[in-house]
């Protein structure tokens, strides 16, 4: 550490600072970062471009979310969402040279169409029309505690000739994510007494191939045409290992496994033309995720089989999407979005769950719902229109009308159909160097298919029962927001929101003596969020930024069976993160924390917190040998805090107020190690 603090200070000296320019705001209130304005980071792609620019937080979008226009982060390129959805964001953007990139502007989502509308805050990365070839190139080696050395490899090309781009990106990941060591301590309750206590040693190898390719025909804003494909192979086997010591029983190792193998692809594109004055965009998209998932749980003493469990679950999901929009900037004095989307999806999932006996026989446990196929035909139509009252404030109206059709074949049989209308409006304001909105929508929660059908955790020892009568969450959400810009280049956002829910989806006793996702009753949720982004050269810190993001989430609803009030089940409270950058010319350092309050689940005999280490702490130091290279080196988790769970276990369930058991697990990670190198060019 002595001497990155020497090479440190000799960069310092040799290495001229580069000023940071300040942000500026267009006519049309957008705030604008020049590609200059990132000179000072060395950024090899826009990924790193987006991550710098202050005040803002990337969403990257959620791909397990049926259909396209739910699926939306807040980033667009060129002033247009990509049409691929299982590549989410993040992927997107590190593909994008940062050579490439004129400028990225901030605005209110309302000025990119009705994905967006509501948002108080998108990005918009406007790319230059260099011809030619251009890429970024990534290699890091992760260390972890055991030793054992995790690659990562990345490419990414993009060619650019005449109105035409052609690009491709491969990637290998050795993934590690979950390798950790640490015990288990079951007590009884009131008494304190311990049951068993046992030593548990994980280790993971997960290897992460991507393959992408995209065309794009961009001839103008109105006449373009995308197509993009995505492969993912992604194979992990999990190796874990117990030594578990009970006082009242004979002492026995257990060995956990899994094998899953996951195969998602998807074709995506689209074709823009104009028509009556604005432009008409057809979106087409197919996906199909294949997945195995294989794992064994077995006791022996002193090598003598007991028993233990197996599970196989298979399944397949495909997912077929058209979409039809027309938008034109000014109809009447007003910016108008009409369309229609329509969506198929299906999953079927095959779940078996064996007991092995000690003579490895097979004896298969029925669940409630272990063998399921579930469809969904939805159509969802939109309109929305905004204007500006006066040159600072500008008013947006949309509604939306969703349909569906809802099928569950198999061990359960459902036929459902649903419709929903969803209106919506905000209200933008800007004035004295300040940004506000207030925006007031109806929410309809999708349902996620898996809650379908019964699913089990051998680590955990959880089974979850499948709920085919569960319906859909919907919510009446109101949000403020503000933002500024603060010390020339800094920006502070504020926001605070209000959700009223009805159908609150949680966890409900079954029949079977199971529990399972299902409806609670009305809730409501109280939502606080502040980012601030500040540069400290006014305080003597040169080329120094320190930035804070937290949110507050205040969530209450009855319980089934205490009758009382609590959080929502996987809710964590508060969850924040800061950093402290400085960069020196060629070199650059930096601390990162993070943490959050926990979340508990709540189940019917069980109430289950899951609570990370209090606060982590992270450390990486920069070089940049070239402009468009950087070598970082870091360390996560410096402090080698561990991560805890608490579990009560109530008898006969939670209505007894009293735990009868409690169950403590630590697991630890520890410090890990990691050097990376990225470059662009062209």
């Amino acid at each position: 550490m002595r001497h990155g603090w020497v090479l440190l200070a000799a960069g310092a000296a040799i290495s001229p600072v580069q000023p940071l320019f300040a942000q500026a705001e267009d006519a049309q209130g957008r705030i604008v970062f020049d590609a200059a304005y990132f000179r000072a980071y060395s950024p090899t792609n826009a990924l790193q471009m987006i991550q710098r620019v202050p005040g803002f937080a990337l969403d990257a979008g959620n791909a397990e979310v049926r259909g396209f226009g739910q699926a939306a982060g807040n980033v667009v390129i060129n002033g247009q969402r990509p049409s691929s959805k299982s590549d989410d964001l993040s992927s997107v953007l590190a593909r994008i040279p940062a050579s490439r990139i004129l400028r990225i502007e901030l605005a209110s989502g309302n000025a990119f169409g009705s994905d967006y509308a509501g948002n108080p805050q998108v990005a918009n990365v406007v790319l230059t029309d260099a011809g030619g070839l251009a890429g970024t190139l990534e290699g890091r080696i992760d260390r972890e505690y055991t030793g054992r050395l995790l690659p990562t490899a990345a490419a990414s090309f993009v060619l650019r000739t005449g109105a035409s781009t052609f690009n491709a990106s491969l990637s290998y990941q050795l993934k590690a994510n979950d390798s950790n060591e640490g015990f288990d301590r079951i007590t009884g309750q009131p008494s304190g007494n311990l049951i068993e206590y046992s030593y548990k040693a994980r280790r993971q190898s997960e290897p992460y191939h991507t393959l992408a390719l995209g065309w794009a025909l961009e001839e103008a804003a109105d006449r373009n045409i995308h197509v993009n494909g995505r492969l993912i192979v992604d194979a992990w086997r999990v190796h874990q290992t117990y030594d578990v010591q009970p006082v009242a029983a004979p002492r026995h190792d257990d060995l956990y496994q899994e094998h899953h193998l996951w195969y998602p692809f998807e074709l995506s594109g689209d074709v823009t033309r104009p028509l009556g004055g604005g432009a008409i965009k057809l979106n087409l998209l197919a996906t199909h995720r294949y997945r195995k998932n294989l794992d064994t749980l077995t006791q022996r003493i002193s090598g003598q089989l007991q028993g233990g469990s197996y599970k196989a679950q298979y399944d397949w999901r495909d997912e077929r999407i058209a979409r039809l929009a027309w938008s034109r900037r000014d109809l009447g004095g007003w910016s108008v979005e009409i369309g229609a989307e329509g969506a198929f999806n299906r999953l079927e999932s095959d779940l078996n769950l064996f007991e092995i006996d000690a003579n490895e026989h097979y004896a298969q446990i029925d669940l409630p719902i272990d063998d399921a196929v579930v469809t969904e035909y939805r159509v969802e139509t939109f309109v929305n229109a905004g204007r500006f009252i006066v040159p600072a404030l500008r008013l947006d109206l949309g509604l939306k009308y969703e349909a569906s059709r809802l099928k569950v074949a198999g061990d359960a049989s459902v036929r459902r159909s649903l419709r929903f209308l969803k209106p919506k409006a905000s209200v933008d304001w800007s004035g004295g160097g300040w940004h506000a909105q207030f925006s007031a929508e109806r929410t309809v929660a999708q349902l996620d298919f898996t809650d379908f059908v019964s699913g089990a955790s051998f680590t955990a020892n959880q089974f979850d029962g499948g709920n085919a009568d569960l319906l859909p969450q919907r919510a009446w959400e109101l949000l403020l927001s503000a933002d500024r810009a603060i010390l020339g280049a800094g920006r502070i956002k504020a926001e605070l929101g209000y959700n009223r829910i009805f159908q609150v989806q949680d966890r409900v006793p079954t029949p079977g003596g199971f529990d399972a996702p299902g409806n609670l009753g009305s809730g409501r949720q109280w939502i606080g969020r502040l980012n601030v982004d500040l540069p400290l050269a006014r305080f003597g810190i040169k080329g120094g930024r320190l930035s804070f993001k937290g949110t507050y989430l205040d969530s209450k609803v009855q319980d089934p069976y205490t009758g009382l009030d609590r959080p929502f089940s996987g809710e964590k409270m508060f969850v924040f993160s800061s950093e402290f950058r400085q960069d020196l010319g060629r070199f650059a350092w930096g601390l990162q924390t993070e943490g959050n309050s926990g979340a508990t689940t709540y189940r019917r005999t069980e109430t289950d917190n899951n609570n990370p280490a209090s606060v982590t702490i992270g450390m990486f130091t920069e070089y940049r040998p070239h402009p468009r290279s950087t070598i970082t080196f870091g360390i996560t988790n410096i402090g080698n805090l561990p991560t805890k769970r608490w579990r009560y276990f109530y008898s006969p369930d939670r209505s007894s107020l009293h735990p009868v058991r409690q169950e403590y697990r630590e697991r630890s990670m520890h410090r890990r190690v990691y050097l990376s190198i990225k470059h662009s060019f062209g």
